[in-house]
């Protein structure tokens, strides 16, 4: 029984020690966004004092001098509307795959799973150049591109929940007249919140983080997303506002937290349901 105990408390002191090592970097970034930007450098890792308290002067430079509540609608946009698009089109195609046994819909699925294996780096290039071409260098056309790099995710976990629900509700509906696009909203979505609510998750967070692929696509003349505008923050010959830039980093990376705490039970669930039944 003391050994357990002995055990458990080695754990949670583990565990303890994780945590703060890698809530260390955010303290850090905090810290320094109230700082004035001599002091970031010299005394990084001290708390703010009355000699370096800049109080909210960093946040208001971003803000004003970058632009960056201009980068974070963008990002809001971008986010909101391919984390929806992804949503409706990879569950219905992950409905239709599972339901529809043909080669079409085997080779489908076989796809969108290699499309998870395929390196970023080796498309890059291409797609930026076809982006170009076909005038997906805009907010609106970036949502179809993330919809195809965040198809093969969404539609393994889709396929691996729709393989758990009975078919006999489906056809119950179907029975009682509904069309397969009304059997799909009344009765399929609704049982399938669970994946729902976790896909979103894991799509939000890699969609307002990414850098790469806005910057590839999108004509940064007229469209920044939060990332890029951080990167942009650093000035010619290596001068850098180390001070708006903590700021900027802090208003970046709350909302994602904010987001993921509220919503983290959901994943675990959702991830067990989509991959491991059926």
């Amino acid at each position: 029984m003391k050994k357990k105990k002995t055990l458990s408390l080695i754990g949670t002191g583990v565990f303890t020690v994780l945590g703060l090592i890698y809530i260390a970097p955010i303290l850090i970034v905090l810290m320094n966004s109230f700082k004035k930007k001599v002091y970031i450098n010299k005394e990084p890792f001290t708390l703010p004092i009355e000699k370096t308290w800049n109080g909210m002067e960093n946040y208001l430079t971003a803000i004003d001098k970058y632009d960056l509540l201009s980068s974070v609608g963008w990002t809001v946009f971008i986010t909101v509307g391919s984390v929806l698009v992804i949503l409706v089109c990879t569950s219905m195609c992950a409905w239709y795959i599972t339901r529809v046994k043909t080669r079409f819909t085997k080779a489908l699925y076989l796809l969108c799973v290699f499309s998870m294996v395929v390196p970023f780096q080796m498309v890059m290039f291409t797609l930026s150049l076809v982006a170009d071409r076909t005038g997906l260098n805009t907010p609106w056309g970036i949502i179809i591109i993330y919809l195809g790099f965040g198809a093969g995710l969404a539609v393994f976990m889709f396929c691996g929940f729709v393989k758990s629900i009975p078919l006999e509700i489906e056809e119950a509906a179907m029975i009682d007249g509904c069309t397969p696009l009304r059997t799909f909203f009344n009765v399929v979505l609704p049982i399938m919140k669970p994946t729902y609510i976790s896909v979103g998750i894991l799509e939000t967070m890699w969609i307002w983080n990414d850098f790469l692929l806005p910057y590839l696509v999108l004509d940064l003349n007229k469209y920044k997303t939060i990332s890029i505008a951080i990167q942009y923050m650093k000035g010619s010959y290596g001068r850098v506002d180390m001070g708006a830039i903590m700021a900027a980093l802090i208003l970046a990376v709350i909302p994602v937290i904010i987001f993921y705490l509220a919503c983290q039970k959901h994943i675990i669930k959702g991830v067990a349901a989509g991959a491991v039944k059926g």
